[in-house]
């Protein structure tokens, strides 16, 4: 597992980055995430947000947007980088199944890779990640990558 501060405090910083290790997050999808999503992405389509249209199509109830199941993805890589991160330079995912309200995620990110930038003082990590509903089902990979320094503020360095 990741050794150093977590979410709770100071981020992890780029040398404190070991390939290899791991952390999972977990979040409990509500039909407020459902709502509150529809409407801060302007994504309104009756997969979404009409129950009756929903029940009679492919997956038998509305699902979460796609785009939300991979912000919860990522904002557990951003907050694991809370004051480190410079910058989230890549986010790719594949989605596998669906999301209803009700379901509990856990992501678990794996790093794999570390590509120093020593002019701005840290480097580029790169991360696999799998979201699996709470029977284990997998819905969705990732794959990121993102800027982190050393400075606790995420300025890195001028030079």
């Amino acid at each position: 597992m990741i050794r150093g501060p977590g979410a709770d405090g100071q981020g992890l910083r780029y040398t404190e980055v070991v390939v290899g290790d791991a952390f999972t997050s977990t979040m409990t999808v509500t039909e407020t995430h459902l709502v509150l999503g529809a409407g801060l992405i302007g994504d309104f389509n009756p997969h979404h947000v009409d129950e009756t249209y929903a029940r009679g199509a492919r997956y038998g109830g509305r699902i979460l947007h796609g785009m939300l199941t991979s912000a919860i993805m990522g904002a557990s890589l951003g907050m694991r980088f809370q004051g480190t991160a410079i910058g989230y330079l890549e986010h790719h995912v594949r989605f596998l199944a669906p999301v209803y309200p009700g379901d509990t995620l856990a992501t678990t990110w794996r790093f794999v890779e570390r590509i120093d930038k020593p002019k701005l003082a840290g480097g580029i990590v790169v991360a696999h990640g799998e979201c699996r509903n709470q029977d284990g089902g997998l819905v969705a990979s990732a794959e990121a990558k993102m800027l982190v320094g050393d400075d606790p503020t995420g300025r890195g360095s001028a030079a």
